[in-house]
């Protein structure tokens, strides 16, 4: 059995093609009306997580990090594919679509279950409202989450040239404990981000769906910006700040 079988077999992840290929106009997971999904995607360093904080603060979003959570699942005790996990992280790949849209699916539902107390408006009645960073990284995980799980809003890019993010990690990797922030594996993610996730990018600005900010200012700088993207984005919908801070 390959690696993206058992992952999918260790994830109860079974697919019926027959099935699928009739219904292609079956309902997704989470309703677009009352869960909003925004895409938070750039290269690795970029500062996705730094910014996603304050949305979470300002905005009521969760924010859920696809790292974080194949992460998390790589180390928890008795996962059957932690190590499958583990080797594709370590060389810098992408770990197979089954495996993180399913973690994704699974924490929307719990979040939208369990919503924080200080959550404010819009989770009500199973509202809720989603930063995905990190996600989707190839075609297919664009296509598969939108089609399946939630179409999404749109995507946050934000643009840095390499430089930048090689001296952001490395700093970083003084501290993280992450088996990948170092240079060969920073580099090895460098090219795949290229190669797999811009096509993902070019998709969704074709569509008019993709928001580019510049990540080489100041995080408060940035923010600035990244502001001015949402209240823009969300005029009129109820998405609103839900304190006066900026940075």
């Amino acid at each position: 059995m390959g690696l993206i079988q058992r992952a999918a077999e260790a994830l109860h992840i079974h697919k019926d093609r027959s099935a699928a290929s009739s219904s292609a106009a079956q309902a997704t997971v989470f309703d677009p009306k009352k869960v909003t999904v925004i895409f938070v995607l750039g290269g690795p360093g970029v500062g996705k997580g730094t910014q996603c904080a304050n949305l979470v603060r300002d905005y009521g979003f969760v924010h859920l990090s696809a790292g974080d959570l194949l992460r998390a699942e790589q180390n928890r005790e008795g996962s059957e594919y932690g190590q499958l996990i583990r080797d594709y992280i370590r060389e810098g790949q992408i770990v197979p679509m089954e495996v993180t849209i399913k973690l994704l699916e699974n924490a929307i539902r719990e979040a939208l279950a369990n919503p924080k107390p200080d959550a404010g408006a819009g989770w009500s009645d199973g509202q809720g409202r989603f930063l995905i960073d990190g996600f989707p990284r190839k075609m297919d995980q664009a296509l598969k989450f939108d089609e399946s799980v939630c179409p999404s809003a749109f995507v946050l890019f934000f643009k840095c040239s390499e430089e930048v993010m090689l001296q952001r990690l490395l700093e970083r990797g003084k501290t993280s404990g992450r088996e990948d922030d170092n240079v060969e594996s920073i580099k090895k993610r460098f090219r795949t981000f290229e190669e797999t996730s811009m096509p993902v990018v070019e998709m969704y600005r074709k569509q008019g769906k993709t928001v580019e900010l510049d990540a080489e200012k100041t995080i408060p700088e940035v923010y600035v910006d990244v502001k001015k993207a949402m209240d823009a984005k969300f005029a009129g919908t109820g998405v609103e700040p839900k304190t006066e801070t900026t940075a």
